[in-house]
């Protein structure tokens, strides 16, 4: 897999979006809050990202398989403080 600019281009993209969800990830943990975050709006989005991942796999496209795999693990671990903290 050569990495090109347009490879470069997808790495940032995905990193910028992936480190959205740290400030959420981070301030749920810290304060065990969750009542104002949607379950089903988290259990849709990590279905997607999900669904994203399978689809990089598929086309064998590391910016879309990295990005999508930690946004995945970020997006679950929402839904694990979602369930555990209501």
């Amino acid at each position: 897999m050569d990495i090109n600019y347009i490879t470069i281009i997808g790495l940032l993209a995905g990193t910028c979006t992936t480190l959205s969800f740290l400030p959420q990830v981070i301030k749920t943990i810290r304060t065990k809050e969750t009542k104002d975050l949607s379950m089903m709006m988290y259990l849709v989005l990590a279905t997607g990202i999900f669904l994203w991942t399978i689809y990089g796999a598929l086309i064998e496209s590391l910016p879309v398989i990295a990005a999508n795999a930690i946004s995945f693990v970020l997006a679950l671990i929402i839904l694990i403080l979602k369930i555990k903290y209501g």
